[in-house]
């Protein structure tokens, strides 16, 4: 039986929280920012508040003085505007796979009380669209005792399970904002080239997984030439927007969600969101099931594209942390290396500058004291680097000494071969 949506102003929403309630934020572009500031104006009142996120956009203003003095946030991943934050005493952050953060929820490891969600309006049979960010929000929706949702026009109705009937919204609060926004990047001159190499390893038929940033985008423009490509993805931004037009991406070799892009989340432009809005091509499903490695390797030639912050010459990757620093999250990243690697055909790939901006070699005798593995050794197939590709796969710690140097920054090879040959001589 349907009933009215019980709509209320921001500041009655909120007044549901109390002190020590777990609280999730949904994420990424469709973060309830108006809730949220509003909830920050009760800082005053409670304490002990715990937030649960992986990704949000906005100033997250309960990681500020004197807000955090009643939150405390508990990330299962790092983006810069909590950064800060999670490495000092205002928050901490939870090493994850994302393909198992609905077990928080669902195992009541992590029970929520609220969840703060945006929406779109119901559609005539009562269904509100979780628009862009359906992730890790469905089983959080589905578990959390009480769901606020921002009903927001601009929120692009997708296809796939990220749907909430108005019978399971506690408390809605109107809104009219765009959801954020990201605009694609120029790539660099040596972005151009890692592209060029990754593109030349990406077969036709292949089923891509890549991120947002100029490294996918500049593999992304150099496949217009191939053919039947599919996506299935934890994400994806505006990249491979030319690829549906050209016809380049077909999925019609997938085996699971045949022609369909699957994805549990999307982060862009306006012209993105349009591309999505109603548009039954464009499957989202929880990241339980886009990042789950037995759904995963059923796909043919599963080509997975992922960075790194450094990689040591045994082929250790460390991609979300910078020594003790927790830069990102451990994210999709081993999901996907694992998935495409037992997918038939597949191919892991990890894709990065052989320095950083400030100069300094990406592919290191050691990680960095307190640096995490996000990826290990054993898993790790193909780096990619300005200078080349190669592939570790069945190689020996000597001859991936080797093959990484060989790929390295030509002003640290040789600092590398006298690491190289003090280990193993």
């Amino acid at each position: 039986m349907r009933r009215d949506m019980n709509i209320v102003t921001a500041e009655e929403a909120v007044s549901i929280v109390k002190s020590n309630d777990r609280i999730f934020f949904q994420g990424a572009s469709m973060t309830p920012n108006l809730l949220i500031n509003s909830l920050c104006d009760r800082y005053q009142e409670l304490s002990n508040v715990e937030i649960i996120q992986v990704h949000t956009h906005g100033e997250a203003k309960y990681m500020q003085k004197p807000y955090s003095n009643s939150f405390k946030l508990v990330s299962c991943f790092v983006g810069n505007n909590v950064r800060e934050g999670v490495n000092t005493n205002n928050g901490d952050y939870v090493p994850i796979f994302l393909s198992e953060i609905h077990l928080l929820f669902r195992r009541a490891i992590l029970p929520l009380d609220v969840a703060f969600i945006q929406v779109s309006p119901p559609d005539r049979h009562g269904y509100c669209s979780l628009g862009t960010s359906v992730d890790i929000t469905l089983p959080a929706i589905q578990t959390a005792k009480t769901v606020i949702a921002q009903i927001n026009s601009h929120v692009p109705r997708t296809h796939g399970d990220g749907i909430i009937h108005i019978n399971n919204i506690d408390f809605a609060v109107n809104a009219d904002a765009p959801i954020h926004i990201s605009e694609l990047g120029t790539p660099s001159e040596i972005e151009n080239q890692i592209g060029e190499h990754v593109s030349g390893l990406i077969e036709d038929g292949a089923t891509l997984q890549m991120g947002i940033g100029n490294i996918p985008n500049a593999v992304l423009h150099n496949l217009t030439n191939h053919k039947r490509l599919g996506i299935h993805t934890e994400m994806f931004s505006d990249g491979i927007l030319p690829l549906v037009e050209k016809g380049v991406i077909t999925g019609e070799e997938k085996e699971i969600k045949t022609g369909k892009i699957v994805t549990c989340f999307a982060v862009g432009s306006k012209k993105l969101y349009n591309f999505i809005d109603d548009n039954p091509l464009v499957h989202f499903k929880e990241a339980g099931y886009t990042n789950d490695t037995s759904i995963i390797k059923l796909n043919p030639k599963v080509t997975a594209i992922n960075s790194a912050i450094e990689i040591d010459i045994t082929g250790q990757v460390c991609a979300d942390s910078i020594g003790t620093y927790q830069y990102s999250g451990v994210g999709g990243q081993m999901d996907f290396i694992r998935g495409a690697s037992l997918s038939k055909g597949g191919k892991a790939i990890i894709a990065m500058p052989s320095i950083t901006q400030k100069g300094v070699s990406k592919i290191v005798p050691f990680l960095k004291r307190g640096a995490s593995v996000t990826t290990t050794r054993a898993h790790v197939h193909y780096i990619v680097t300005e200078y080349g590709v190669v592939n570790l796969f069945g190689k020996s710690l000597k001859q991936r000494a080797k093959e990484l140097i060989s790929i390295a920054h030509p002003n640290f090879r040789e600092s590398l071969e006298r690491e190289v040959y003090e280990r193993f001589h």
